[in-house]
């Protein structure tokens, strides 16, 4: 994976019980080509992992996350692709500072993916993309339903999607 442009489908907020047909259509649509997949929490339930297939997936979880889904996934995650750092983490509390919440005692990152706004979010602060895909579901604190793309090569472009 070093030597290519990785691309990374980022979906959050699902807030799904189980498998659900029209965010498979947009998953297979939009993330068909990509490397893996990070999923920013809130899935609710761990059969919306059967929508994924076989792509291989890091997630972390969110504050409406069942048991299940709990016991198997961090509060946050920290990784690495072509020496960037990453922090994925899903977010709590109010949307106004959730940006400050989540990089507060953290260091060094290039990239901090999070959810729980369902808000889509793509911009720099102090040398560091802030990306939220927003939510694959709701259009009740969102205009539209989202998704995103990360691509890595040289540096990291995050795109958001409208689906």
């Amino acid at each position: 994976m070093e030597d290519k442009k990785i691309k990374i489908g980022v979906i959050s907020d699902t807030h799904l019980e189980d498998y659900d047909d029209k965010i498979r259509r947009s998953v297979t649509e939009h993330f068909s080509d990509v490397d893996m997949i990070l999923h920013a929490g809130d899935m609710v339930d761990l059969r919306v992992l059967k929508i994924f297939g076989s792509k291989e997936i890091k997630a972390v979880c969110g504050n409406m996350d069942n048991i299940s889904v709990r016991e198997k996934f961090p509060e946050h995650l920290l990784f690495e692709i072509k020496e960037f750092k990453f922090l994925l983490i899903h977010g709590w509390g109010s949307p106004w500072g959730i940006e400050e919440r989540i990089s507060a005692g953290f260091k060094d990152l290039n990239c901090i993916v999070y959810g729980h706004t369902h808000k889509p979010a793509n911009h720099k602060k102090d040398n560091v993309l802030f990306f939220n895909p927003g939510s694959a579901v709701d259009r009740y604190f969102a205009s539209s339903r989202t998704i995103g793309i990360l691509e890595i090569d040289k540096g990291i472009e995050g795109r958001i999607i409208n689906i």
